[in-house]
């Protein structure tokens, strides 16, 4: 997707807006700061639909499975990882996903890469500039982030990335307003990469933070979730509208909270997971977000999907293959590549 050079008109569209540019002869969609082009390659060209992709998890599997955003139903078995670990952030474009860093057990610094459509093992693509796990991964069609982490009982405030198309180790992107580990996901527009929650030491936080994705710096400050949340706080989203697990810090939750991505403020409650849980990992495609796995009280193999446009309650998808915490999910169809 490519951003156009028109600007939007006087009376600004709501974001999520479709039109048809007659001087480009291209579908656009304004994400509530700008109309892009929308891509002619689409997840469903590439995978038959949306394809979401979970993997690794605690106890140390090196388990990826996959299943389709856009239906219903259990899991399907995709391949394995380079190593058996969790707590990985993960990161995609339309037909690449990364999972990088976590815990094997021991902190790593391993970056594995798979390709969508192939199913398969991972392949080894680089590494991140430290060992690190618990780090947030974002992207948009071209550039994948990874933000945070911790090694030993360490918080970092590191933001890396790598050129998703490319093999190579993470490089220098900028910094989080606070060192703090957290979710392997974040919600992301074609511009805007957001981070939420986290264990900054010695407690869980609420603070929000956002980068524009293609240019290098510092994340600013985008607001507050709802409860102070770690490891179960794991965000995704489609290009306008980002969905949290809202788990506060050492409980389980039900509650799923939103931020509109284009704009700055406060998280808001959308409505309720199917199972009160924690350590959930999340991915999303234009429309569903999913939900997987967890913790209550003991590990949980359950899969919810919500309907991103409007608020309301999770119902059940199917089910992982695994009964795991702390794996990672990731999409060819999140908001960062609408």
């Amino acid at each position: 997707m490519s951003q156009t050079n028109e600007q939007a008109s006087r009376d600004t569209a709501p974001a999520g807006s479709i039109r048809f540019n007659t001087d480009s002869a291209k579908i656009e969609i304004y994400n509530g700061e700008a109309w892009w082009d929308v891509e002619a390659t689409s997840s469903f060209e590439q995978t038959g639909g949306t394809r979401g992709i979970r993997a690794g998890g605690y106890s140390a599997t090196d388990r990826i499975e996959f299943f389709n955003i856009d239906t219903v139903g259990n899991a399907t078995d995709f391949g394995n990882l380079t190593d058996a670990r969790w707590g990985m952030g993960s990161a995609s474009d339309r037909t690449r996903a990364i999972f990088a860093g976590g815990d094997s057990p021991g902190d790593v610094d391993t970056i594995d890469f798979i390709t969508f459509a192939q199913q398969g093992n991972a392949v080894d693509f680089g590494n991140l500039s430290a060992n690190r796990r618990y780090t947030v991964g974002g992207s948009n069609s071209t550039r994948s982030l990874l933000c945070g982490g911790a090694s030993g009982s360490t918080q970092h405030n590191i933001i890396e990335y790598v050129t998703t198309q490319t093999t190579g180790n993470a490089v220098d992107y900028g910094d989080l307003t606070a060192a703090r580990q957290s979710s392997s996901a974040s919600a992301c527009s074609p511009t805007r990469t957001v981070i939420s929650g986290g264990y900054t030491a010695p407690a869980a936080g609420s603070v929000i933070d956002y980068v524009t994705t293609s240019t290098l710096g510092n994340a600013a400050n985008f607001g507050d979730k709802t409860a102070n949340g770690s490891y179960g706080s794991g965000i995704t989203s489609n290009a306008v509208r980002g969905l949290a697990t809202a788990t506060p810090y050492g409980t389980n939750s039900s509650v799923i909270e939103s931020i509109t991505i284009a704009s700055l403020g406060n998280a808001v409650d959308f409505g309720d997971l199917t199972q009160s849980r924690s350590a959930l990992s999340n991915t999303a495609s234009s429309t569903r977000a999913v939900f997987s796995n967890g913790f209550n009280p003991g590990t949980q193999n359950t899969m919810d999907y919500a309907f991103i446009p409007t608020k309301g309650d999770a119902v059940d998808f199917g089910n992982s293959l695994d009964t795991i915490v702390a794996g990672t999910s990731v999409s060819n169809g999140h908001g960062g590549l609408s």
